[in-house]
């Protein structure tokens, strides 16, 4: 697979919500391993989140592409002392044959050499033990910090349980 990485455009923002959209909600995230869609139904993001990531002053979305096809992406923020990864989303198809290792290293070449950052942090929900080890396994730690889900924000979608948290994750970057 010829990969290839660039900074999202605003052009970018229909096929980017499309693509998270069908790496975690609905019945299209079932193909992956990524899929929320036990825990939550409804968007994950949406345009207006998108143009928001493409366009931060601080941040960069960076765009993961086969060809001229986004399949995958992810936000980076810089914030005070760290950098944040988030909105993180692999085509469904693309899920199991290392794309998202590519990408997630990807993102910490770019905090560390481009932003000069040391160390990364993210959030997951706690009930994705499976995608929190797989985190673990790539030298992410969890801190044990958690924050509520935003109950009630249906731009992060509609919560089908009531013990929805997120826990930060960190990573040392060398």
């Amino acid at each position: 697979m010829n990969l290839t990485f660039r900074p999202a455009r605003r052009s970018d923002v229909p096929a980017l919500v499309a693509l998270v959209q069908s790496a975690y909600r609905g019945d299209d995230s079932r193909e992956g391993w990524t899929t929320e869609a036990d825990l939550l139904e409804g968007q994950r993001t949406d345009a207006a989140m998108v143009t928001e990531a493409v366009e931060a002053p601080a941040g960069v979305m960076l765009v993961a592409e086969v060809g001229d096809t986004p399949v995958a992406c992810c936000k980076l923020e810089r914030r005070d002392d760290h950098g944040y990864f988030g909105m993180f989303a692999v085509a469904p198809r693309y899920q199991r044959g290392g794309l998202g290792r590519a990408v997630l290293a990807e993102a910490e070449r770019f905090a560390r050499d481009e932003w000069g950052t040391g160390e990364l942090r993210m959030t997951v929900i706690v009930q994705r033990e499976d995608l929190i080890a797989w985190y673990e396994r790539r030298g992410y730690v969890r801190t044990g910090e958690l924050s509520p889900f935003p109950y009630g924000d249906e731009r992060f979608g509609v919560p089908l349980r009531d013990d929805l948290e997120f826990e930060t994750l960190t990573k040392k970057l060398g």
